[in-house]
């Protein structure tokens, strides 16, 4: 069986958006309380019935979370124009070799991946990440 997983995580930040017109509310600083998912995919193996421990995902993400709460985006190197198409894929390229160590020490066969990385900005809008 094929299954994907997904696990959420909340930060609070502020950012503004220096690529936006002047005079557009989103080109001031302003704050929100974003979320975002965490999504892998896999042959689940028989002898298990699952395809990874929930608190693995929250191990390696702690960190990531831990660098953007609480913080102005834009002073994050890689996050000066922190929209949500960039977080997304900051967050993608932060996570992606953790968890290839993470599979790997785990013996996992190569089939489980990194599927996908949705950041919502606000509670109607969000961002979905595949990667390149």
């Amino acid at each position: 069986m094929i299954a994907r997983l997904s696990k959420s995580f909340r930060f609070e930040a502020a950012h503004f958006l220096p690529t936006f017109p002047e005079g557009h509310k989103c080109r001031r600083m302003h704050g929100h309380s974003f979320i975002f998912d965490v999504i892998l995919e896999g042959q689940v193996p028989e002898e298990t019935g699952y395809l990874i421990d929930y608190g693995q995902i929250a191990e390696l993400c702690e960190p990531i979370r831990k660098q953007l709460d609480h913080y102005l985006l834009n002073d994050i190197d890689g996050l000066e124009n922190p929209t949500a198409e960039v977080l997304a894929r900051w967050i993608w390229r932060k996570l992606q070799t953790p968890f290839d160590q993470l599979t790997q020490e785990i013996g996992r066969p190569t089939d489980l991946r990194l599927a996908e990385i949705i950041v919502h900005e606000t509670c109607t809008s969000a961002c979905q990440y595949r990667g390149q």
